[in-house]
């Protein structure tokens, strides 16, 4: 596998820069650790090809700033979706068939095709235009995906001024299609006519059959019965499936006919002529269209890892340079989503590895959480290489490391007929010959398959192998001796799985600082072995081993019952936190609903600008029509003035209207002297200052007017609701 390769850092037109990938030992070491499942809900959230092909090549990188803006970019993403701020790109576009044709000289695009380029264009105006100058600092991440490119509006333009929105060629698209279809119009028409005079002198004669007329191969045919089809002159195309029906082309239509089919020909010619002429024209834009493309790509794939971190709640850590875990309430992404579904909880896990103590050896029960722990350690470093927000308190410091080595189960090999102890040193023959200060390893059951006394001295020995090169890792054990060692060799830290000795169950929470009782004898009494048996099986263990067993169990013990009360102590101020932290989330529901309304209202009055134009459309269409049938040409230009002046004044009332009924609610009982009032007619509101008799004088800003007492209504401010 190559390790090095050249990537874009911030984008498809971004500058370029050498990433080094982390080497794996051994090869399937991601799936090991389960990556291969987060791809795939990763995945689960593209909605591009683009998007699922950069889920497909994601790989683990070295480089810290460029792990740092994929890790930036989907917090940003997922910033905007927990404030509900809309990111244009809605648009789902694989349109790399028409982007390689683009490039193929002589090839020609349909009027769908380019109207799919169309939109593509018109995603990245929406695009750019959201990065105004504030957003491009606040999602500085988001916009250097897009700030090495720009948006043409001659796209756009040249193909509106081809096609329409149904990507027909128009009419006006040139002189010569538009005499064609002119021509055609007339054809067309003129054969209309002719065709209804036959029908209706078929008719008369009784010889139309129930379906009366059709098209076969492209002519326009009249449907007689088959017995009849004698007695009318033309063309016989054909007859139904019963042969009760014949159909034939009129004798009178066969000329206007051709007339029609050679027009038709014509227009076909001439919009293939067209097309050709704007895709060649649309060719030089062919590589910015491909970054247009690869842009949309980019921002669905992080729209997924944004969608996959509120799934997982993953957060953006801190980044450190050195080699470093410092993980803080961090979660087993995988594990967290199925107790979800099962409606159980999850426990966090909280360890340090730095360059003092960069070796973690867990000891406890089996069934404990060992291997879980392992695992969500080496999952998160996986994911967070992959530039992925992963599962972790945000205060969470992690580093990158280059080197990935994992031993977990049995990996005895039949293809080289090795036991599974040799299996075992051969894997740790390559950690100890590989293992650097930018190795992260993981060991599950180190020194396991061999007799305990034995395998517990090559334990010992590759510890402090690894130790020495300063690798950083994890090794779960049974061994007593690897417990006693890490207290003695420097870098190496015990830590144990939580135990229920009472209940006999697993508490899968991890305590750095101290070896784990395996609870042997402990699980035995639990589970009703017989104590004869029990007390033989103690016999049989030395006597130095077994009093530090025991020693290790009521340590834990005593440990778990300080913990408990170092909990209650903290109770109040976990409390104080917790009304904080609620506090702060109705500030910022508030705040989103606030943000929503607005959007709302916008959205609203947009579409009921959209409805009135829509009207406004088809009335002066008709208007047009009316134009050209009536003589009356006086009478129609009074319809137009109608139609313009009275909605504009009507549309501005209803705008004034809806503005005093937002402010303000109408009151009942008689107008008097300094009462807010509301004129009807226009919908404003002043103060009444004076009154004469039936008229009263209400002073509007800065200016009385007179106004009849009919048409006012006492009015007053709507309070706010807080």
């Amino acid at each position: 596998m190559r390790n090095e390769k050249r990537e874009r850092l911030h984008g498809p037109a971004a500058v370029y820069i050498k990433l080094t990938r982390v080497k794996y030992f051994p090869e399937s070491a991601p799936v090991q650790l389960e990556f291969d499942k987060v791809k795939h809900l990763l995945q689960e959230h593209c909605k591009t090809e683009l998007g699922k092909q950069m889920v497909e090549e994601l790989r683990l990188h070295t480089h810290i700033d460029y792990v740092k803006n994929a890790l930036q970019q989907a917090h940003e993403y997922k910033q905007l979706v927990l404030l509900q701020q809309h990111f244009p790109n809605d648009y789902v576009l694989n349109l790399r068939q028409e982007l390689r044709l683009l490039e193929i000289q002589g090839a020609v695009l349909s009027g769908e095709q380019f109207i799919q380029l169309r939109k593509l264009a018109e995603s990245m105006h929406s695009i750019v235009r959201f990065f105004d100058t504030d957003r491009k600092v606040t999602y500085a991440g988001l916009y250097s995906v897009i700030a090495q490119t720009y948006y043409e509006k001659k796209i756009i333009a040249q193909i509106d001024e081809v096609l329409d929105e149904a990507g027909q060629v128009r009419d006006n698209a040139t002189p010569e299609l538009a005499k064609i279809r002119m021509a055609l119009f007339r054809k067309r028409t003129e054969l209309r006519r002719v065709f209804d005079r036959i029908l209706g002198k078929l008719q008369k004669q009784g010889y139309l059959a129930d379906i009366e007329e059709s098209f076969l191969n492209g002519r326009r045919v009249v449907a007689i019965f088959a017995e009849q089809k004698r007695m009318v002159k033309g063309i016989l195309h054909g007859e139904s499936d019963t042969r009760r029906t014949a159909f034939l082309e009129p004798e009178e239509t066969i000329q206007l006919n051709n007339e029609v089919f050679s027009l038709e020909r014509d227009e076909s010619r001439e919009v293939y002529r067209i097309l050709r002429t704007l895709t060649a024209e649309l060719q030089q834009y062919q590589g910015l269209l491909q970054g247009y493309h690869d842009i949309l790509g980019i921002f669905d794939f992080i729209r997924a890892k944004a969608r996959l971190a509120l799934d997982i709640n993953g957060n953006y850590p801190m980044l450190v340079s050195q080699a470093q875990v410092h993980l803080v309430e961090a979660y087993h992404p995988l594990l967290l989503l199925y107790n979800r579904r099962q409606g159980k909880p999850t426990v966090p896990i909280n360890l340090t590895l730095d360059k003092d103590n960069h070796i973690l050896v867990i000891s406890g029960p089996n069934a404990g959480g060992k291997t879980v722990t392992l695992k969500t350690v080496g999952l998160i470093q996986l994911m967070l290489q992959a530039g992925l927000l992963v599962p972790v308190h945000p205060t969470s410091q992690l580093g990158i490391f280059r080197q990935l080595m994992i031993h977990i189960g049995d990996t005895q090999s039949l293809e080289f007929e090795l036991s599974t102890y040799s299996s075992h040193l051969r894997n740790m023959k390559h950690f100890m010959e590989n293992a650097s200060g930018k190795t992260l390893f993981f060991i599950d059951e180190l020194g396991s398959g061999s007799d305990p006394n034995l395998g517990g001295a090559f334990a010992e020995v590759i510890m402090e192998e690894l130790a020495r090169k300063h690798a950083f890792g994890i090794v779960t054990t049974h061994y007593l001796n690897l417990k006693i060692m890490a207290g003695k060799v420097k870098g190496i830290i015990n830590a144990a799985m939580g135990f229920d000795e009472q209940n006999l169950q697993p508490m899968y929470k991890l305590l750095v600082g101290k070896p784990g009782s395996s609870y042997t004898f402990s699980i035995a009494q639990r589970i009703g072995l017989d104590p004869a048996l029990i007390n033989r099986a103690r016999k049989l263990v030395d006597e130095g081993h077994f009093r530090l067993d025991k020693l290790l169990n009521k340590a834990e013990q005593d440990l778990q019952k300080v913990e408990q009360k170092e909990k209650e102590l903290q109770k109040l101020l976990r409390e104080n936190e917790r009304l904080k932290r609620e506090y702060e989330v109705l500030s910022d529901k508030e705040r989103v609903q606030q943000q929503y309304n607005v959007l709302k209202l916008q959205n609203k009055i947009k579409e009921e600008e959209l409805t009135y134009l829509k009207d406004m459309e088809r009335k002066l269409k008709q208007i047009v029509i009316e134009w050209k049938r009536t003589e009356d040409k006086q009478k129609v230009i009074k319809q137009a003035e109608a139609l313009l002046f009275r909605k504009r004044e009507q549309a501005i009332n209803d705008k004034q209207q809806k503005k005093v009924q937002d402010k303000f609610e109408e009151l009942t009982g008689d107008v008097k002297i300094g009462d807010r009032v509301k004129i009807r007619t226009n919908n404003q509101v002043g103060k009444v200052i004076e009154l004469r008799g039936k008229n009263a004088i209400v002073q509007i800003g800065n200016i009385p007017m007179q106004v009849k007492m009919s048409d006012l209504v006492r009015v007053q401010e709507r309070q706010k609701v807080e």
